[in-house]
């Protein structure tokens, strides 16, 4: 059971506890409850879990949009914040947008939600029974199938992916109704399980009969439930005579993008006509100018309203789609093959154009000029630590139009993440857990003190999740070991690595001789940590954050203390490493290995953002540049708690920019603790100072 449901210690309450993904959410009570087991079935909606109280009222600690929806599903009353709505005694479910996905029922109850500036209250008339159910956004392939590496047998096995999806309709672009596909091993033959049932959506993909162009449309193939066919020309097609050729002057990859957003953006738009009737800033800003019925279209089969989509101009929309979370660049070989699942599953956009192999990671002029200071103090173990191994190889993926970028082959890539299918193995099977946040910092070097004080002082200062905090100084290859392989969910290493261990005061320790660890995550902020950085994660880890050349003591600070500052907020190793990465003109030098979407601490609320400020004659314009994460991935929305506009946002990327009032930008400001960018720079929300914004 990966959720469960426990009294608090401190106050009268209970804690929603998310057991695989580290996350908890507090539910208080004005008095002490007892908790008893509920029925699931009661619930319109999935639920993993479910329980009862008694009480007059609930106080959610955090601003949250509130949905109260009949017995019958339909909207009674939404809720913002500085909202307030009474409804009379009758049967009533409570959909608020929390952390993790929860509901509430009452019976014959009178019901009044009020939503402040910091926090969400629901109160009943008089002491009433109050059914809580829950469910985990964990999710995981419900198979395995076989494939052999040719491409009509790939061909088969990618078509089984949209097996996965829970829903065919416009719906399908809510990520908690997007399925894990099924998992892919190569082997001797084609085998797909009698239980996986592929489903018959009238849309096929005809595919030219090779890898690269079987892996950048398995995405598309996924979200459309298409069947996938062998032709010598690619285009779309549906059943009701429908073509949409997928060869044009823009190249095949990438109008398999550009037509994998379009559908997925305009089903976003045609779902507010559906199960959440909400009003969102994209239908209102694309509304006038597209000739679609949306009302109608929502009740169309999907290969009519994907017939519809693609004659929308791209040019019309493409300014108002949600910025794409991820690109990963792929080597088209088949064992390459057996990452796609992962990969779809973020429904990231899929490349296999590569750039010339490289003999070693490039350093920027800037960054030479830095080693050559009088002072400088670097964290290299000894001076031939910068020698790469014999047959290092790095590839240098071309960026394109998305948060983050990523690699999957064998080269070490510049730039991008290193993904591999033991990381994303270790993060299905993540044990459960329901006890306090574990973090590990070792430093081994007393003059890089610097970083662990700063360090210290960030992990574990926030008061709604509980940390078991530890630092270590100066151990022994016996030592770290045992620290390495016992449980944590985070180890933060300060000291000097090579490439073929971790520098310890009686000698190196090569976790190739490690059997396991027992670390999830982590940041090795030494000089050359990538192979050791890598190791880690084929021996047990999820990902962690890497260097690929020797840096330098001030710059690896800098980068160190944010990236401690931003898991801390509920950032994803991946983006936090991409935020990080312009604290230092070595920024560069640092990569993720492993599956980077992982969290470390759930976000205070909403979703992790990063606000840039600017000053105006009338107050502040905010831009707010949303990141996702794996349980609010690509297709959530987010309702902005900075002026009093009802609209909800697509996420991720830069929703908007909102002028305010100073009052309204530091009341904002102090809501949680967020980064902020003015003029290059980065500050923290709660210890800005208003006056040196220009």
């Amino acid at each position: 059971m990966t959720l469960t449901f426990e009294p608090l210690d401190d106050r009268p309450g209970l804690a929603v506890i998310d057991q695989i993904e580290r996350q908890r959410y507090r539910i208080h009570t004005p008095a002490p409850i007892a908790l008893r087991e509920a029925a699931t079935d009661v619930f319109q909606y999935p639920v993993g879990d479910a329980v009862q109280i008694r009480t007059q009222a609930i106080e959610l600690p955090t601003v949250v949009m509130v949905y109260v929806r009949d017995d019958d599903g339909a909207i009674a009353a939404e809720v913002a914040q500085f909202e307030s709505e009474t409804l009379p005694a009758d049967d009533y479910v409570l959909d608020p947008l929390t952390q993790i996905k929860t509901y509430m029922r009452v019976e014959d109850t009178a019901v009044e939600v009020t939503v402040d500036s910091d926090r969400t209250r629901i109160e009943f008339d008089s002491p009433t029974n109050v059914l809580i159910g829950a469910r985990s956004q964990h999710d995981r392939p419900a198979a395995t199938v076989t494939t052999t590496g040719d491409p009509t047998d790939v061909m088969a096995a990618v078509e089984t992916f949209g097996s996965a999806l829970k829903a065919y309709d416009p719906e399908r672009s809510y990520p908690t109704l997007r399925g894990h596909p099924p998992a892919l091993e190569i082997g001797e033959t084609l085998d797909i399980p009698a239980d996986i049932d592929s489903p018959d959506t009238g849309v096929t993909l005809e595919l030219p009969p090779d890898l690269a162009s079987i892996f950048v449309a398995a995405p598309l193939s996924y979200y459309l439930g298409a069947s996938l066919v062998p032709a010598s020309e690619p285009r779309l097609t549906t059943d009701t005579g429908f073509t949409y050729s997928l060869d044009t002057a823009r190249g095949f990859e990438s109008e398999v993008g550009r037509t994998l957003k379009r559908l997925f953006f305009l089903d976003c738009v045609t779902r507010t006509e559906g199960f959440h009737q909400i009003d969102l800033h994209e239908r209102a800003a694309i509304e006038p100018y597209v000739d679609l019925d949306f009302e109608s279209l929502y009740q169309q089969p999907l290969a009519e309203q994907v017939a519809a989509y693609l004659q929308v101009p791209y040019d019309v929309i493409e300014d108002h789609i949600p910025k794409w979370r991820l690109t990963t660049h792929i080597d088209p070989v088949p064992a390459n093959a057996e990452q796609l699942p992962y990969v779809v599953d973020d429904l990231a956009i899929v490349r296999t154009h590569q750039q010339q192999g490289l003999d070693q990671a490039s350093v920027p002029a800037e960054v030479e000029a830095e080693f050559t200071r009088d002072d400088v103090i670097t964290r290299a173990a000894s001076s031939d630590t910068a020698t790469n191994p014999a047959g290092t190889d790095y590839v240098e993926p071309q960026a394109e139009d998305s948060l983050e970028q990523a690699w999957i082959g064998d080269s070490i890539p510049i730039g991008a993440s290193k993904l591999t299918k033991a990381a994303f193995e270790h993060r299905l099977d993540r044990d459960t857990n329901a006890e306090d946040i574990t973090i590990r910092v070792v430093q081994n070097d007393d003059r890089m003190d610097e970083e662990r004080q700063l360090v210290d002082d960030v992990y574990g200062t926030r008061d709604d999740l509980p940390f078991d905090v530890t630092v270590h100084d100066d151990l022994t290859t016996a030592e770290l070991r045992t620290v390495l392989t016992t449980d944590a969910e985070f180890f933060h290493y300060i000291g000097h690595t090579e490439h073929d261990g971790f520098v310890c005061s009686d000698g190196k320790l090569d976790v190739t001789t490690v059997d396991s660890v027992g670390i999830d995550t982590f940041l090795l902020n030494a000089c050359n940590s990538y192979n050791q950085g890598l190791a880690l994660v084929e021996k047990g880890a999820i990902a962690g954050i890497v260097t690929l050349n020797e840096v330098l003591n001030d710059g690896a600070v800098r980068i160190g203390e944010t990236v401690a500052r931003l898991l801390n907020c509920g950032f994803p190793l991946r983006a936090a490493l991409t935020i990080a990465r312009g604290e230092s003109v070595l920024g560069g030098q640092y990569i993720v290995v492993g599956d980077g979407g992982v969290t470390v601490t759930q976000t205070n609320g909403g979703m992790p953002n990063l606000l840039a400020i600017q000053a105006t004659e009338t107050g502040y314009n905010i831009e707010m540049n949303v990141y996702s994460t794996d349980d609010k991935a690509l297709g959530a929305i987010i309702f902005p708690h900075i002026t009093r506009s009802e609209d909800h946002y697509l996420v991720p990327g830069e929703i908007d920019t909102f002028n305010v009032s100073r009052r309204e930008l530091e009341d904002f400001l102090q809501m949680q603790q967020i980064p902020v960018r003015n003029e290059g720079d980065l500050y923290w929300s709660r210890s800005i100072d208003l006056d040196s914004i220009d």
